[in-house]
């Protein structure tokens, strides 16, 4: 009993000690009308998917790719987020092989990238962009993996995610 009181004082200590609070943010969605929170996804992992604005081949294979395996992690939610306007949101979308029901959401002004400090300056299509990023929330909602492209082309495989996905699951 001790060590379980323990816990529920110490956790929570050791959480913001390492700077680690749980990130709570809203998307509205460019190709429906949902919007998604934070809060309403706890017990479940998030993974924000940062994609790059205007016309990206790349980010369409990278989403493309996720959207097919992502059944194999039934307790991760997939959030594809462009920084672009709601109406090029739906254009991009459409390009998207299998196009499911899946909402791609709206980063306005890029807010949630600069909140998470994803990298700003990278150059694309004559636009200044921040770079491509992946980051996973455990259940609780708290950073436990980022991962940064250097360029376009530098995405986190899904071979690669569901390596890091099973070790992330065995410690948690």
């Amino acid at each position: 009993m001790k060590s379980l009181l323990f816990s529920l004082f110490a956790l929570p200590i050791l959480l913001l000690s390492q700077g680690q609070a749980p990130v709570n943010f809203n998307l509205p969605s460019g190709t429906d009308t949902s919007q998604f929170n934070s809060q309403d996804a706890k017990g479940k992992y998030i993974v924000l998917h940062f994609l790059l604005k205007t016309e990206c081949p790349y980010c369409l294979k990278h989403t493309t790719e996720y959207l097919q395996e992502a059944h194999l992690f039934p307790d991760v939610i997939h959030l594809f987020i462009k920084p672009d306007k709601g109406y090029l949101i739906k254009e991009w979308a459409q390009k998207i092989p299998q196009q499911s029901d899946v909402p791609i959401y709206r980063d306005i002004n890029a807010s949630l990238a600069k909140e998470l400090n994803i990298p700003f300056g990278y150059a694309f299509h004559g636009q200044t962009v921040h770079y491509p990023a992946l980051i996973i929330l455990n259940k609780e909602g708290v950073e436990v993996f980022r991962y940064i492209g250097e360029d376009n082309t530098d995405r986190y495989t899904f071979s690669r995610f569901a390596k890091k996905m099973r070790t992330l699951q065995k410690t948690n």
